[in-house]
């Protein structure tokens, strides 16, 4: 007799299975092949891979920003003699208090229609202490 030879099968159990196989082979074979023809779904793939590293580069980019201002405010106080710092703190408190005193003012002198449109008054005072000054200037 004469023996099966290797790429014979041996038996219908064993041709079974090859084809399973193949079957299995194929399937993963054209799954491959359909998600690369998937244009659409590998451009969203992308984008969101973009986007990911986008937004670690801004983190990035944002810490070092951070950083360098913390290091220069440093290196700027370092260099500011002590009177001035002195004199600044004592004017931003005085500033502090004027614009407490000048809000307490406005809540009570300020008729209810000015102050419900207290942004357009301030801008509008702003506007004409500008010109006043800008006219007493030219005027020298």
């Amino acid at each position: 007799m004469t023996q099966p030879s290797q790429n014979e099968p041996a038996g219908p159990d064993e041709l079974r299975h090859r084809v399973e196989r193949t079957r299995h082979e194929l399937g993963a074979t054209v799954e491959s092949l359909a998600a690369k023809a998937d244009v659409k779904a590998r451009a969203q793939e992308k984008a969101a891979e973009l986007k990911e590293q986008a937004g670690a580069k801004a983190t990035h980019l944002s810490e070092q920003a951070r950083a360098k201002a913390a290091e220069a405010a440093h290196a700027l106080e370092e260099k500011v003699p002590a009177p001035v710092k002195d004199k600044a703190a004592a004017a931003a408190g005085q500033v502090r208090s004027r614009a407490e005193q000048a809000e307490q003012l406005w809540q009570d002198k300020a008729p209810e229609p000015v102050r419900d449109h207290r942004k357009a008054v301030v801008g509008l005072a702003a506007a004409a202490t500008l010109v006043f000054l800008l006219l007493r200037r030219s005027r020298k």
